[in-house]
């Protein structure tokens, strides 16, 4: 069976914006490990969450997440 996950561009589009994970955090009114988990993948975003993100990136939100098909099982 495929299934799709949400990938993310986040660590790139952060680097790219000059912000450390704290500064992002900051921007989005989240903690710094929510970044950090949201960029290793450990934490979905509510789309929310993923539009604040992409704003303080200055990006749209496809380009800094997608969906990644995984299989699975």
């Amino acid at each position: 069976m495929t299934r799709a996950a949400l990938g993310n561009r986040l660590k790139e589009w952060r680097a790219k914006a000059g912000l450390t994970q704290a500064e992002l955090a900051e921007r989005t009114g989240v903690t710094r490990k929510t970044i950090n988990t949201i960029e290793n993948r450990v934490f979905i975003p509510s789309a929310l969450l993923a539009l604040r993100i992409a704003a303080a990136l200055d990006a749209q939100v496809e380009d800094v997440f997608y969906l990644d098909p995984e299989t699975k099982g």
